[in-house]
């Protein structure tokens, strides 16, 4: 049988009558890109049209079987804020050996003429929200590895500790990241009161660069994929800077909104340790002279 084929549709009949409590008709579905580690469908029902990603459960290997589970608290979290267009969460869970999570489909679209500036003061009004501690009350994944939230009083502690410690420590676990680089990171820790200004925590995205914002059918920016957290505000901000793709407007509606302390562009090397570091968990060696001219620098 075509697992693309009726299996597939059995699939998606399965897990949709889970989430609605109702008998749902596929009708057809459209494959889509679900980053490297899920697959994900655009999948049309008698009930409306969703979006589905789902992953093989491999016993055999180490799994996150609560990934979707964590992602769902996430995009929740985020459209409680009401700051930005969230995909409602359908409903996620399990179903035989696959993990699955079933979202609303955001149609696209193309960006008005106001795109970056609504991004950028709708990202300043998501970062407006705190809470007393830096962290979150769950854990959760960055991309397939996994994500400390453990509550912490100071945001210098919380970076160094369940940021770059964590990541550094795994890189070194598996060769790629030499004893000398990582302990270059401790002597980095010690200057980070004086590098980083010292602002409450924000609820962060988290995992926010160019893939991760959608263009919605009214020309309105949506997110997607998230990794929340509450944590330094100019973290998420340096990130959408590893990899461009975001236009000068969006910065500077952002800093029109929710002014940035000076010398924010001396210091996104520093924030852009973390997701270099998971890059090179990820991806493999080819980051690691990035960090090492981070630390050089620092």
């Amino acid at each position: 049988m075509d697992f693309w084929g009726d299996e597939q549709f059995s699939f998606f009949e399965s897990i949709l009558f889970s989430a609605l409590g109702q008998t749902v008709q596929v009708i057809e579905m459209q494959v889509l890109s679900g980053g490297g580690i899920n697959l994900a469908a655009q999948v049309f029902s008698s009930e409306g049209v969703f979006f589905v990603k789902w992953n093989q459960l491999d016993p055999h290997l180490v799994d996150q079987p609560d990934m979707f589970a964590t992602e769902a608290r996430g995009l929740d979290l985020l459209r409680e804020t009401d700051a930005l267009q969230i995909p409602q969460v359908i409903g996620y869970g399990h179903h035989i050996d696959k993990a699955y999570l079933i979202l609303e489909y955001i149609d696209p679209g193309n960006p008005d003429q106001a795109y970056w500036e609504t991004l950028g003061r709708s990202l300043a009004v998501l970062h407006s929200h705190t809470q007393p501690m830096f962290g979150l009350n769950f854990a959760n994944y960055i991309g397939s590895l996994p994500q400390t939230n453990t509550p912490t009083p100071n945001g210098y502690d919380f970076f160094f500790e369940h940021r770059l410690l964590p990541q550094a420590g795994l890189a070194l676990y598996k060769g790629l990241l030499s004893k000398s680089t990582y302990d270059a990171l401790f002597r980095l820790r010690k200057r980070l009161p004086d590098l980083i200004p010292n602002e409450r925590p924000a609820l962060l995205h988290g995992d926010l660069w160019s893939g991760n914002v959608l263009v919605n059918e009214a020309g309105q920016p949506a997110l997607v994929d998230p990794a929340v957290y509450y944590g330094f505000r100019e973290a998420e901000l340096a990130f959408t800077k590893l990899f461009a793709g975001f236009d000068d407007r969006f910065y500077e509606a952002y800093h029109e909104t929710f002014p940035l302390q000076d010398g924010f562009a001396e210091r996104v090397a520093i924030y852009n340790l973390y997701p270099l570091l998971v890059h090179v968990n990820l991806f493999g060696s080819g980051y690691v002279s990035g960090v090492e001219r981070v630390l050089k620098q620092f």
